[in-house]
């Protein structure tokens, strides 16, 4: 059986949160649809509420911290990534946005994305389309067709197992076949290949 990493990033702001459980969902039914296809996936999941005050000072600073940076780098070596953030002002949250804006710009290029996200009313489920899935394709990853949005009358006890609950699955399919096609995540080293000293001095 192939082993793969799937990273599962949670924005909610609660603890416990409505975004953090449908995080659990949709990486519960990939790791599910990637078994079916021999894979085992190895989970990891960030909670960014955990890391608000860093990301503030690496914005301010430019520098993270080593909690901060060790998360940064699990995504860059994530085979995949699962991405929840609640909707405000229908959009992602800043937390959300700020974690994106000081991750490594290549660090998504060509890696399989699903994304979601929860919020009060169906209305804001446009978020997804505008604002999220635009933010995912500018940074070059491959995001799967089908994003996932919870409402608060989803977690009703037949919604969760009717409508809300085929989405899950339909867009775990789609993730857990993007996993299946590619071959394990790798990050370049960028102390590999380094520039010589004499052509540093030559300024070429």
């Amino acid at each position: 059986m192939k082993q793969r990493n799937l990273v599962a990033i949670s924005a909610g702001l609660s603890q416990p949160s409505s975004t953090r459980l449908l995080v659990d969902r949709l990486a519960a039914a990939t790791q599910r649809e990637a078994e079916q296809r021999g894979t085992r996936l190895d989970l990891q999941v960030v909670e960014l509420r955990d890391h608000a005050h860093d990301l503030m000072n690496n914005m301010l600073a430019g520098f993270p911290t080593t909690g901060l940076r060790q998360t940064l780098d699990q995504v860059a070596a994530a085979d995949a990534l699962i991405a929840v953030t609640p909707i405000f002002n229908a959009s992602y949250s800043g937390l959300f946005k700020s974690f994106f804006d000081v991750l490594d710009d290549t660090a998504l290029i060509e890696k399989p994305v699903l994304i979601g996200a929860t919020g009060g009313t169906a209305r804001h489920s446009l978020a997804l389309e505008h604002a999220l899935r635009p933010m995912f394709v500018y940074l070059h990853a491959v995001v799967v067709p089908t994003s996932v949005f919870a409402a608060s009358e989803d977690w009703g006890t037949d919604t969760v197992q009717g409508g809300l609950a085929n989405r899950i699955n339909r867009a775990a399919a789609e993730l857990a076949v993007q996993l299946d096609l590619r071959e394990p995540a790798t990050v370049a080293d960028p102390y590999d290949n380094p520039t010589p000293f004499e052509q540093l001095l030559a300024g070429d």
